[in-house]
């Protein structure tokens, strides 16, 4: 374990290159997908998103009928567990991000609607976890809780913004990270974990080299990547930093140094998340992403100082 400057970490963090300083995009919403279905025929498939080894519930309020469930590509999930109200499924690696598989459910009574339509969307890191379907008229306690998630989803997208405007008003450099309290008095810590890291198959970049960082609030993963000799450029924009209990660290932003293709010189990933001083050290699971969500990079056992 070292310790580094505060000045080396923030040169990491927009050095050289072309800078694609950016922000993953969000995925997921309230924490309970609530869906209401309509009497007619006429109501289009509704999207959920789900993701290789994530579990997504669906819960309904009529009981549905096992053999009248159909999913397409079944053997690309590892469990399907149907019950009289509840559907469970988790997606395995042979799925591939960006699929859309289309999930039809009947319900026991025959009453309208009879029968209800999904497009289960891969994603290669994020997925709804819980899906809440009503075919009756919903009840005001289930109006009344989704409307104290919204208030809690708004009260968090505004201490967001109330922080991103802080560090946009602090100066640069090592005076940015000292007004913004991201140092606290500690520094910045720095580990090689290149050795101990370990790629998943089929990515899209090869690792070359993997550093971990940590300050009192933040921590961050700086990867060299080389070109595995794909013709098309590669560059990240999205990342998931999940712990062993699938635990998430609140990722802050994602900057390449420049596409990652055939004949270019190595190029630098930084993924930057939130972290207590008191986080646990690891181990974590890096997930990389481009912009269409197909073309990944996985990395495994990433600990921090």
């Amino acid at each position: 374990m070292h310790s580094v400057s505060a000045g080396l970490l923030f040169l990491l963090l927009a050095g050289g290159g072309t800078a694609l300083a950016q922000s993953p995009s969000s995925t997921v919403g309230l924490s309970v997908r609530r869906i209401e279905l309509v009497s007619d025929d006429a109501q289009p498939a509704v999207e959920v998103a789900v993701s290789p080894g994530l579990s997504t519930v669906f819960l309904f309020d009529s009981e549905v009928s096992r053999e009248g469930l159909t999913l397409e590509g079944r053997e690309r999930f590892a469990i399907v567990d149907a019950g009289l109200t509840t559907l469970r499924l988790i997606p395995s690696e042979k799925i591939s991000a960006g699929e859309r598989l289309k999930l039809t459910v009947r319900f026991h009574d025959g009453a309208a609607p009879a029968s209800a339509t999904f497009v289960l969307v891969a994603h290669p890191a994020r997925s709804e976890a819980h899906v809440e379907v009503y075919r009756r008229k919903r009840s005001v306690e289930t109006y009344q809780e989704e409307v104290r998630q919204a208030r809690i989803e708004a009260e968090q997208c505004r201490e967001e913004n109330a922080r991103l405007r802080a560090e946009r008003s602090a100066p640069d450099g090592l005076a940015g990270l000292i007004s913004t309290a991201v140092l606290s008095g500690r520094g910045v810590e720095f580990l090689d974990v290149t050795k101990g890291v370990a790629q998943g198959p089929g990515g899209a970049a090869a690792k070359h080299t993997v550093n971990a960082y940590r300050t009192a609030r933040r921590v961050a993963v700086e990867v060299t990547l080389m070109s595995r000799g794909d013709d098309q450029p590669w560059t990240a924009v999205g990342a998931m930093l999940r712990g062993k209990a699938n635990e998430e660290l609140k990722v802050l932003q994602v900057w390449q140094s420049g596409p990652v293709a055939p004949g270019s010189d190595t190029q630098r990933v930084v993924v930057e998340a939130e972290a207590a001083s008191e986080s646990p050290q690891g181990p974590f699971t890096l997930k990389l992403w481009d912009a269409d969500g197909r073309r990944t990079v996985t990395l495994g056992n990433v600990t921090f100082p």
